[in-house]
């Protein structure tokens, strides 16, 4: 040991120093039988305390995994030849490697195996540990901005990834991804397309998900990004002791309160884990048992593939290098020749896939803690690309909480999530809103990923503290009104004198009532001649779910209102059911359909409408549809007048699609396909101010999916007046 570490330890005595430096705790290290030799190895070193009897945290270090010097983690190559510790491994694997890496970023030292005394206080408290605060993952990615969990991130982050995967077949030019891939010849020697082992307890790269990407994540899939949880539980050492590395489990006990052990934290689900992802009907089990199952659906799979594939089954063993054996006999257990397992090498590039995620969510056994939902993904995405039924898996989240989801994962590319688009769709936004009034973009990107020091974190979903107030927990933020975008400041309570007063569902208020509004279509097109084409004129996105303007019907305009004419103001339905969360569960956002079943004497949204109403809206001459039906042939209406306005007025054609922004495009042939150029880009359409509004009143009714629920009488007039508008014929239908 150098005069230098050592003069750094007496340091930690006098000053008592405050000790983090450990990561999650780990499963016990397998030995890679196929790389060991099977002879005794010599005596280890014995565990050497740091010096001087006042060393802070030093009993709680030597029961520490990092402490055991006589694991194989640390004894693997007393037999090696030479009997050093590999460059590509003393990282890790040796204290002085682990400390020599935080100065220079690189491993050049030797470290004889004899030598090697674990991870000491020394490895993790030096110079350079001090101000390390990025970590390179296996993909490329960087994390930076990091505080004291950086130099746990640099051993628990695994050393493959999805980039890593993908290289390898693309180094072997697969191009059927089912077929057996033959070795390849390089510098004279064939070399076998083989299994990418991520190696063990990769527990950063599991929490930071998709921003770098340490799972294999398939094409045209989104998936999970880091795993916040909540403040002061979202770091290494926030939820491990950073020297005993034992889980702090009183701290989970704060909001779960049957956890008292570390087992019992596999029991855990929140209440941002509503659904039946394993498709076993149990919805109260931990995570633990939904990834439990879902890896066992998997690892099936795998077998009934690789027979019908590659001829061969294929068996695991998790304590045994290199993990896949053939399995001819299909008894789920290893083929032996010459008293050894035959290892498995008919892989094709499928196989290889799913078979590093299994063993990635296999290899972090606290997975489903320090990410759950991004395992969930990987393992269900795996089971289908083998072939698998997922039909009665559930991939997709409450909205709120669908980390996966565009509404959080749109802008990984761009590294932010813009200001005006951050109070909805990330963690913290939402409340910066509610107490400065305002919003700042959130930060941070796949490739270069910023935390902590004040900056923001990309979201994977809400947060208990986007809604709760931290420092009044568990109460709601106080919020009496809310601005709408027609300028106007709306709330769901009123006191004895008409002024609004704090009520909890007026937060749902704040994110659910579109960007848009009425006026600010109408202010778009004053002063323009309503049938008369303009450059100048834009369609008018109203955004998605605006439920809240919906309900508020005129006093929001969040729809298009004609002169003259009068519309339903605020749907107060009946005592009760009158706000977010008396008709939809809190936290989920699913409707409470059993309330509603007392008085429609159905469960089904979508034929309710009022008792003893026989008004026949759309003229189809069904009066006894729900409010949804007659929504929904007035939209059929109001589409295809708008395309006759289009052709006759502007010598146009338009055709819409809700599921591609920007939703209008041009259609001069009626093909119902977007025209193009030359380019192959999409022709512009040149709106009339007539064409935009109801444009604007169209794509409204379809992007708030429960207008039949929230306002249906206001929407109808809507509707029915922007037919009426257009030329439409309205013979035969009633507005209300």
């Amino acid at each position: 040991m150098s005069k230098k570490f050592l003069s750094i330890v007496s340091i930690l005595v006098v000053l008592s120093f405050l000790l983090v430096a450990c990561a999650p705790a780990v499963a016990p290290v397998e030995a890679p039988v196929a790389e060991a030799p099977a002879v005794e190895a010599p005596a280890a070193p014995a565990v050497v305390a740091p010096a001087g009897p006042e060393t802070p945290y030093a009993e709680l270090w030597a029961g520490s995994g990092h402490a055991k010097v006589d694991s194989e983690a640390f004894r693997h190559w007393d037999k090696s030849d030479p009997a050093e510790v590999p460059a590509g491994c003393v990282k890790c694997h040796a204290g002085q490697g682990l400390a020599e890496f935080l100065a220079s970023g690189k491993n050049e030292a030797v470290v004889k195996a004899a030598d090697d005394q674990g991870i000491t206080c020394v490895s993790c408290h030096n110079d350079a540990s001090l101000s390390y605060t990025s970590v390179v993952f296996p993909s490329g990615a960087t994390v930076s901005d990091l505080g004291r969990e950086a130099i746990c991130m640099t051993c628990h982050q695994g050393r493959e990834s999805k980039v890593s995967v993908d290289k390898q077949i693309t180094d072997f030019a697969v191009e059927d991804m089912d077929a057996v891939v033959a070795p390849m010849s390089k510098d004279g020697k064939d070399v076998n397309f083989g299994f990418r082992n991520v190696h063990y307890a990769a527990a950063a790269a599991t929490q930071y998900g998709t921003l770098v990407k340490g799972g294999y994540e398939f094409d045209g899939k989104t998936y999970e990004g880091k795993f916040t949880h909540i403040d002061g539980y979202s770091t290494c050492t926030d939820c491990h002791n950073s020297h005993s590395l034992e889980v702090k489990v009183e701290k989970c006990a704060f909001c779960h309160e049957n956890v008292k052990t570390t087992e019992d934290t596999k029991n855990i689900r929140m209440v941002s884990s509503s659904k039946d992802y394993d498709g076993d009907g149990d919805v109260t089990e931990g995570i633990a048992g939904e990834i439990s199952t879902l890896q066992e659906k998997l690892l099936a799979q795998l077998g009934v593939y690789a027979k019908e594939k590659a001829g061969v089954g294929i068996a695991y063993d998790a304590a045994t290098y290199p993990y896949w054996f053939a399995d001819a006999d299909g008894d789920g257990k290893a083929d032996m020749k010459d008293d050894k397992p035959v290892a498995f090498t008919a892989w094709t590039a499928n196989l290889l896939k799913a078979a590093y995620n299994y063993q990635y969510s296999i290899k972090d056994a606290g997975a489903f803690v320090h990410n759950g939902k991004y395992i969930i993904e990987l393992l269900i995405d795996s089971t289908e690309v083998l072939g698998g039924d997922v039909t009665k898996f559930t991939r997709e989240d409450s909205g709120h909480f669908d980390g996966a989801s565009m509404a959080f994962r749109d802008w990984d590319g761009e590294g932010e999530v813009p200001y005006n688009c951050s109070k909805c769709h990330s963690a913290t936004g939402l409340p910066e809103f509610i107490k400065n009034g305002g919003t700042v973009a959130v930060t941070g990107s796949g490739s270069t990923y910023q935390t902590g020091n004040g900056a923001h974190e990309l979201s994977s979903g809400f947060t208990c503290y986007t809604c709760h107030d931290d420092s009044k927990w568990p109460a709601l933020y106080e919020v009496a009104a809310v601005a709408f975008p027609n300028g106007k400041s709306l709330g769901l309570a009123v006191d004895a004198d008409g002024k609004n007063v704090a009520d909890p569902n007026n937060i749902c208020l704040e994110c659910h009532q579109g960007r848009q509004s009425g006026v600010t279509v109408a202010s778009s097109v004053r002063g323009k001649d309503a049938d008369t084409a303009d450059k100048a004129v834009r369609f008018q996105n109203v955004h998605y779910l605006s439920a809240g303007a919906t309900l508020f019907g005129s006093a929001a305009q969040g729809m298009y209102q004609y002169a003259d004419k009068e519309y339903f103001g605020q749907n107060m339905h009946v005592p009760g059911f009158t706000t977010c969360t008396t008709c939809h569960e809190a936290h989920t956002g699913e409707v409470q359909v059993a309330a509603c079943k007392g008085c429609h004497g159905t469960d089904d949204m979508t034929k309710i409408r009022k008792p003893g109403d026989t008004v026949d809206y759309d003229g189809d001459g069904d009066t006894a549809e729900g409010y949804e039906g007659e929504i929904a042939t007035l939209k059929e209406k109001l589409y295809a007048a708008l395309q006759e306005y289009a052709k006759t007025k502007l010598s146009s054609g338009v055709m819409y699609d809700p599921a591609a922004y920007p939703y209008w495009y041009a259609d001069v042939d009626g093909d119902g396909k977007g025209d193009k150029d030359a380019d192959g880009k999409n022709v512009a359409i040149v709106w009339s101010p007539r064409l935009a509004e109801a444009a604007y009143n169209l794509n409204y009714a379809t992007k708030e999916a429960g207008v039949s629920a929230h306002n249906p009488f206001y929407v109808m007039q809507v509707l029915y007046d922007t037919i009426q508008d257009l030329g439409g014929d309205v013979a035969g239908m009633t507005r209300p």
